[in-house]
C-alpha cells in the first residue's frame, strides 16, 4: 500500500471512529432522558377539576417516567397565563403543561395570540363530562324549570364562566339553544367558580364532578344536566341535554399535555410513552374515575389532529362570546 493509500485509510478509520464516537453519547443522551425533574404547569387555580386531575397525572405517571413531575400552579387570564409561560420556556422536554379546549377559545376571542399549534402536542390524558349547576335551594330543580326562569328574567341570571374559556362557550351554547340571555361572571378556573356558586354569589355554572360532586352530595348544589351523550354513573339521576331534546349541547373537556414548540421528537415520544403506559394503569384510572372523570389517551399525532378540530369549531362560536 503507498503512503497516499495509508494516508486515506488511516484519515477513513479516524473519521468512522469520530463518527462513532459522536453517535454513541448522542444515544446516550436520549436514552437517559429525562434525567431531572419535568415540571408540569397547570395554568389554573389549586382546587378546580383540572388540578384535580393533573394532579393525579403527575403522580402517577412519575413511576413511568422515573423522574416526578411538580405541579406548578399558574392561574391567569382564562388560563393563559401559565401556557404563555409554558411557551418561553426552553425546548429540552424538561417542562410541559396541561391544557384543553380553553386555549383555542381564548385565542379567537382575543384574549391570547397563542393557540394550539403554538406548541407541541404530546398526549390526552383525560375527559370530563361538565353539567349545569345551580345552588341546591335555586328556585329551579330541573333544566326545563331554569329555561322557564330565564326566560322571565332576562339577562339577570348570574352565569359563572371563565371569561373566554370553555365554560362560556358552553353556557353561549345553552343561550343560543333556548334563546336565553345571561349576565355573565368571569372566575379563574373551576375552583373559585363554584366556591361563589356556594356561597350563593352567582346563580349558574359549568361544573363537574371534581370539583362539585361532593357540594351536590350535600345538598349544596344540584346538576340539572349533563353534557356526554349517556348518563354517568356518579351521577345517573342527572339527565343528559340529549334527552333533554338538545343533542347538540356536547359539553365535554379533553386535558392534555403540551411542550414548547421545537422540543425534539424523541423526547417527545418519551414523554408521550410514559402517559400511555399511565392510561393503561388501573390505580390510576380509578383514581381518575373517583375524581368524576374517565382516562382517555392520545399520542401526539392523534391528539394534534383532535386539537386542530376542535380549533375550527371553536373559531366557528367565539363570536357568540364577543357581548
Amino acid at each position: 500500500m503507498t503512503t497516499v493509500h495509508r494516508r486515506c485509510a488511516t484519515s477513513l478509520a479516524l473519521a468512522v471512529a469520530a463518527a462513532s464516537m459522536a453517535i454513541v453519547p448522542q444515544a446516550m443522551a436520549q436514552e437517559a432522558f429525562p434525567e431531572d425533574p419535568v415540571e408540569f404547569i397547570v395554568p389554573w387555580s389549586p382546587g378546580g377539576g383540572s388540578d384535580t386531575l393533573m394532579r393525579l397525572v403527575a403522580n402517577h405517571a412519575e413511576t413511568y417516567l422515573g423522574q416526578p413531575l411538580p405541579v406548578i400552579n399558574m392561574p391567569g387570564v382564562s388560563g393563559t397565563t401559565g401556557l404563555k409561560e409554558l411557551s418561553r420556556r426552553d425546548a429540552d422536554g424538561y417542562t410541559i403543561g396541561q391544557v384543553h379546549e380553553g386555549l383555542m377559545v381564548a385565542s379567537h376571542t382575543g384574549l391570547t395570540p397563542l393557540n394550539y399549534d403554538d406548541f407541541e402536542a404530546v398526549a390526552a390524558v383525560t375527559q370530563s363530562p361538565q353539567y349545569l349547576t345551580v345552588p341546591g335551594d335555586a328556585p329551579y330543580s330541573t333544566f326545563d324549570e331554569f329555561v322557564d326562569y330565564a326566560k322571565q328574567h332576562p339577562g339577570e341570571v348570574r352565569f359563572g364562566v371563565t371569561l373566554g374559556g370553555v365554560p362560556h362557550i358552553h353556557a353561549a351554547m345553552m343561550e343560543e339553544a333556548e334563546d336565553l340571555q345571561f349576565r355573565y361572571v368571569g372566575f379563574e378556573g373551576t375552583g373559585p367558580r363554584i366556591r361563589a356558586l356556594v356561597g350563593g354569589h352567582i346563580d349558574a355554572a359549568i361544573g363537574d364532578i371534581s370539583s362539585s360532586g361532593e357540594f351536590v352530595k350535600n345538598g349544596d348544589l344540584r346538576f340539572l344536566a349533563v353534557g356526554s351523550e349517556e348518563r354517568q354513573p356518579e351521577a345517573p339521576d342527572v339527565p343528559t341535554f340529549a334527552e333533554l331534546g338538545h343533542p347538540e349541547l356536547k359539553l365535554n373537556i379533553i386535558r392534555g399535555i403540551l411542550a414548547p414548540k421545537g422540543t425534539p421528537e424523541e423526547r417527545i415520544d418519551v414523554l408521550a410513552a410514559a402517559f400511555e403506559s399511565m392510561s393503561q394503569d388501573e390505580a390510576f384510572a380509578q383514581a381518575v374515575h373517583n375524581a368524576g372523570a374517565s382516562v382517555v389517551f392520545e399520542g401526539p399525532d392523534a391528539f394534534a389532529e383532535y386539537l386542530e378540530t376542535s380549533d375550527a369549531t371553536i373559531e366557528r362560536l367565539s363570536g357568540k362570546l364577543a357581548r
